[in-house]
């Protein structure tokens, strides 16, 4: 008699396993999208004058690089080669347009700050070179979180970078949001609001809002970065 073979068990994959948890946690450190990758540094220059600032910009940046790699993955299959880049687009265009129409109809003061920059997210090469990269080979689910993980490295370096302009160069943080805060000078509302805050005899240094001192800033960041970790000297 034939010996009946047992169907096989395919094992599932996980959905947050060892290989999930990388694609979100390397982009922050190992292989940041800024500092290693050495990618966006235009808009990183141009929109961390002001911490919120920042923080929209570095939401808005996550959401379309998560979702457009969701969708090119999930398209990957039907996209002529030749024409992939155009359909790239398409979805990235699409994406950017909502998130600027949501921000208008939410935050309208810090959409007429933004609306150029978030524009021209289109054109980020982090957005596009994650697709080409990443998301026209693999899978959405995998996509999508390699999308997340490189948008929040580029927000970790924005909203570091807004923090120091913002406190140094204005002496507030938050301002434009609900919890603006005056950080540093004579009518600082830091630690109890006392008139010997913390800093009270620092004048904001308008230099710190200049773009060349995010570009000293990044370049700060990078020399840390690779002092600790030797094996990213090369990398970039």
């Amino acid at each position: 008699m034939a010996e009946v073979k047992e169907p096989v068990k395919q094992e599932q994959e996980s959905w947050w396993s060892k290989k999930e948890r990388k694609l979100v946690i390397d982009p922050l450190l190992d292989n940041n999208p800024i500092t290693v990758q050495v990618l966006g540094v235009c808009s990183a220059l141009a929109v961390t004058t002001l911490t919120f600032k920042a923080l929209i910009m570095a939401i808005s940046v996550t959401l379309v690089t998560a979702f457009s790699n969701l969708f090119t993955s999930m398209l990957r299959n039907y996209i002529p080669f030749q024409v992939r880049m155009i359909a790239q687009l398409v979805i990235i265009a699409f994406l950017v347009t909502v998130v600027e129409l949501t921000l208008k109809a939410a935050q309208y003061p810090m959409w007429k700050d933004l609306s150029v920059f978030i524009g021209l997210i289109i054109t980020n090469c982090i957005v596009m070179g994650r697709l080409e990269a990443y998301a026209m080979a693999n899978k959405p689910w995998k996509s999508f979180l390699d999308g997340i993980g490189n948008g929040l490295g580029y927000g970790a370096i924005l909203i570091a970078l807004g923090i120091v302009r913002e406190i140094f160069g204005k002496g507030t943080l938050l301002a434009g949001s609900p919890f603006e805060l005056k950080i540093i000078g004579p009518s600082a509302d830091f630690l109890l609001n006392t008139q010997n805050a913390w800093l009270s005899w620092y004048a904001p240094n308008n230099l710190m809002v200049l773009p060349a001192s995010a570009l000293f800033l990044i370049g700060i960041i990078i020399w840390i970065q690779r002092s600790m970790q030797p094996k990213l000297i090369d990398v970039s």
